[in-house]
């Protein structure tokens, strides 16, 4: 198979404003809101974001069209993420011919754990990735793996598809028509927060909003997993299976922040065939990327919750670099903190740390 040098890499999961009409004609605001009580002493201000998002379906956020993806577990793995970056998607779900069902979902997760478990050197070919049906490596991965599909319905609330995504640590959630038994869409974070961003908008803004990243509980700050610009591509690569985070800041000698460098990005070894050559520095594997960014998106402490948040919905990012001063990295915002923040943490759920 040749490969795909011309496929612009992006996700097929974001509002455009042909998608907020739509949405808004589905009758979104048709719900009414029934706010919970506060505990005595609890600012009902925090309560905001949950009663929204519990007042609202996992079919408000839904598109009325949107591509999705579906992989039968008997072809191959490599022609499966070709099939990934032509359609430009992140993951797609997995079907069982034989059993006639859902079987699970391949993600770019698999794609970053076939080539860490089986690269060797350039000389070497991954026979593996080469060969392998999706079937033949979820019987080897998930002896070490759950073996099921998390999903949601369309009619459950949006509280609840935050509360799998964050409890069960993932990125992608299947709505699954409970009748049919057909996927209608792939829900994920950054749906979420821009369906909150463009309709939370018409709600009573919460105050602490206006408070400083330092002064609410929102990220991460200890051991922050970044990597060296002079680092190879395998060692990032160890990193993501092993710290098991989605992004890694790539930093220089002086400790500055540079780029970043996320899952998604490792797509671009299939769309370039460059996946028998991890030796290739992290520098020279930003450089090649088809996604070019300028710089990487940062935020500091004295910036306020509702400007992380704005930055985050309008740049359609997962996450932002929290450096200080001098760009050094001090922390990690990422689309499930802020979730976790505005919609959980009111509801005295710490999905993060289930």
């Amino acid at each position: 198979m040749e490969p795909f040098a011309e496929v612009p890499l992006f996700e097929m999961d974001e509002y455009d404003e042909e998608d907020v009409l739509s949405v808004r004609s589905k009758g979104v605001f048709t719900y009414t809101m029934h706010p919970l009580a506060p505990p005595a002493g609890v600012d009902p201000d925090t309560l905001v974001y949950m009663n929204f998002m519990k007042s609202h379906s996992c079919y408000d956020a839904m598109p009325t069209s949107s591509k999705l993806v579906i992989f039968d577990t008997s072809l191959q793995v490599k022609k499966a993420f070709f099939a990934l970056v032509v359609n430009g998607v992140r993951a797609a779900p997995l079907w069982d011919s034989k059993l006639q069902c859902f079987m699970g979902m391949l993600t770019i997760t698999d794609f970053i754990n076939i080539l860490h478990r089986y690269y060797k050197s350039p000389l070497v070919q991954i026979y593996e990735l080469e060969e392998h049906k999706i079937e033949t490596w979820r019987e080897i991965y998930l002896q070490y793996s759950v073996n099921r599909l998390i999903s949601i319905t369309p009619e459950s609330s949006l509280f609840d598809a935050i509360y799998s995504l964050l409890k069960n640590k993932i990125h992608r959630l299947p709505v699954i028509d409970p009748v049919s038994g057909n996927v209608l869409h792939i829900l994920t974070h950054k749906r979420i927060l821009k369906f909150l961003h463009i309709f939370g908008s018409m709600i009573p803004k919460p105050r602490f909003l206006q408070k400083k990243i330092c002064e609410v509980p929102i990220g991460t700050f200890k051991q922050i997993a970044t990597i060296q610009e002079s680092a190879s591509v395998y060692e990032a690569l160890t990193m993501f299976v092993e710290r098991r985070v989605s992004a890694l800041p790539v930093v220089n000698e002086q400790g500055k922040v540079v780029a970043l460098y996320s899952r998604f990005d490792v797509i671009n070894l299939a769309a370039q065939k460059n996946y028998n050559n991890l030796n290739m520095t992290m520098q020279e594997a930003i450089a090649s990327r088809f996604c070019w960014m300028e710089g990487v998106l940062k935020c500091y402490p004295h910036e306020t919750l509702e400007t992380i948040i704005d930055r985050v919905a309008n740049a359609e990012v997962h996450r932002l670099v929290l450096v200080d001063s001098d760009d050094v990295v001090r922390g990690i915002v990422s689309l499930s903190d802020i979730l976790q923040a505005l919609v959980l943490s009111p509801a005295g759920i710490d999905a993060l740390n289930y």
